[in-house]
């Protein structure tokens, strides 16, 4: 359904226990655009999009992230800090408190689905207590055509309330914003934040559980894209590395920016029906397909804009370095019809490494590529949070372990088996830096990331020279297309050599001292790809 079709259906809240509310249901991207302007909670930017402060949280909030403890998840969910346990009992009273709170005022309802694949299609419906939140699961989420409302039948609810503000002592949350999957009512309910991207993430969640446990496929944290012989690529990769910047190719099909399903049946599908990508230092010259899906219908997240204009400044982190945007999928020329692809013949690592040690290229064994994905390893460098005045290991399992209920091992061994199947090829890219750490060096060239990758695609990687790296023992090419070679190799970048090899092993034992919780279930081969430090 596009943008601007018309509808006029009309809805009850009643089974959700939200009464006497005044409902727009449905309502196109243009009139909730108009309606965020209308009443004061957003600006149009100078190409059209729409911009919006999300207020106190500008990001997801993960110390704040529940699940219910119940007789579906009890014994599945791998309990612990990211997966944290909320009783049945206080779930009700909080939701009821919830619905209580929405009742008899305005709210914003959306029929949507996730899973492009129809097979595993699931319907969701979404409460708002704002339009551009509404807006946001416009984009975001995939759009069922006029036909399909008429007798669609939502199977998950997103209840989203910012201005609800929990009490701890009474209501069992660590403080007055929270986000709780209830698996058994089926319910994302999320109260006392505005950041749009908890809705998407909580979704997100519930299908990293439902999919294996139900579907027996494969989840993942990932972008998506296929070349015009079919090859379907992933990237994965945590926030900062590169993910939709670098599936965003113009030579190939986007299927998807950030969550896919792989099959049994072969097939890659989007989760989604928009991209959500990080805006800091967006310039048009080094990744036009954002910057141009940047128009009416799109959502700019606690962005500045220049003095005296209503032109955003993308260098200005003042509100934070986590600006977005949400757009859907259709701002992008150059899409995958149906948002599906076929097995995937290469899958991308992306790092952002700010210790300057991972090479920008290396291929992994499929013991390695476990060990990578379990370790799902970037780097945090200074400014991004408070507190961090000098680059940190950012470990995160599975490359998305908040939204990631399983243990991270049962993703693994599920990806470990579907990469010996396919015969995927699968690579470590660093998008960090180069030629020495955070501060020394600098940031590795996007082009010739690009140059890297494409190298790859096309198989012009196949029957080059490689060396093992000492530490990390994942395969170094020593030339590549349009790349110059002295950077492939990154010990050769620095001026201290001998200052290399120290920061490369101490590197190698932080990956070894965050392994160490998941080594008695890893097999040999897992352990036989981590580094020799």
């Amino acid at each position: 359904m596009n943008n601007n079709t018309p509808f006029t259906q009309s809805i009850s809240l009643n089974e959700l226990g939200i009464e006497n509310a005044k409902i727009h249901y449905q309502l196109s991207a243009d009139e909730l655009h108009d309606m965020t302007i209308q009443s004061g909670q957003g600006i149009e930017n100078s190409t059209g999009a729409l911009a919006i402060n999300t207020g106190e949280f500008t990001g997801r909030s993960p110390l704040d992230r529940f699940i219910v403890k119940d007789s579906i998840t009890e014994d599945k969910v791998w309990w612990g800090k990211v997966n944290l346990a909320f009783e049945p009992k206080a779930f009700d009273a909080l939701y009821n408190k919830v619905t209580n709170y929405l009742s008899n005022k305005e709210v914003f309802v959306r029929d949507s689905y996730v899973c492009a694949d129809p097979n595993y299609r699931l319907n969701v419906r979404v409460v708002t207590e704002t339009a551009w939140a509404n807006l946001f699961c416009f984009n975001m989420f995939l759009r069922p055509e006029i036909q399909e409302l008429a007798d669609f039948t939502p199977e998950w609810t997103v209840i989203c309330a910012p201005g609800f503000i929990a009490n701890p002592e009474v209501d069992a949350t660590r403080q007055g914003n929270f986000a709780i999957l209830d698996f058994t009512k089926k319910v994302a309910l999320i109260g006392g934040t505005g950041y749009t991207g908890e809705m998407k993430k909580g979704i997100f969640s519930a299908l990293n559980f439902i999919l294996p446990v139900d579907k027996n496929t494969l989840p993942m944290h990932c972008s998506a894209n296929v070349g015009d012989e079919g090859d379907t690529a992933i990237f994965f990769g945590l926030s900062g590395t590169g993910k939709t910047t670098l599936s965003a190719d113009p030579k190939r099909k986007l299927i998807g920016d950030d969550e896919h399903g792989w099959t049994n049946e072969n097939t890659v599908f989007n989760f989604e029906g928009g991209c959500y990508a990080k805006v800091i230092n967006l310039s048009e010259e080094n990744e036009p397909d954002i910057f141009r899906a940047i128009k009416k219908g799109a959502i700019l997240e606690n962005v500045v804009f220049k003095k005296g204009t209503n032109e955003v400044d993308f260098e200005d982190v003042s509100i934070t370095p986590n600006t977005r945007v949400s757009y859907p999928i259709y701002h992008i020329d150059n899409i995958q019809p149906g948002s599906i692809g076929n097995n995937p013949k290469n899958i991308f690592f992306l790092t952002a490494d700010a210790y300057g040690i991972l090479p920008p290229i290396s291929r992994l064994t499929p013991g390695q590529a476990a060990y990578h994905f379990i370790s799902g390893y970037t780097a945090k460098v200074a400014g991004t949070e408070a507190g961090v005045t000098e680059p940190q290991p950012n470990f995160s399992a599975c490359f998305g372990a908040p939204f990631m209920p399983l243990h991270p091992t049962k993703y693994a061994e599920m990806l470990s088996k579907k990469i010996k199947d396919a015969n995927v090829k699968v690579w470590l890219i660093n998008t960090g830096w180069t030629g020495g750490p955070y501060g020394t060096g600098s940031r590795m060239k996007l082009k010739y990331t690009r140059a890297m990758i494409t190298a790859a695609l096309n198989g012009e990687l196949n029957d080059v020279e490689y060396k093992n790296h000492a530490v990390f023992g994942i395969s170094i090419p020593q030339s590549c297309p349009e790349v110059p070679a002295e950077i492939l190799n990154p010990r050769n970048t620095w001026a201290d050599k001998e200052m290399y090899d120290i920061k490369s092993s101490e590197l190698g034992q932080k990956f070894k001292a965050n392994f160490a919780k998941f080594e008695e279930f890893a097999n040999a081969e897992i352990m036989a790809g981590a580094p020799q430090a």
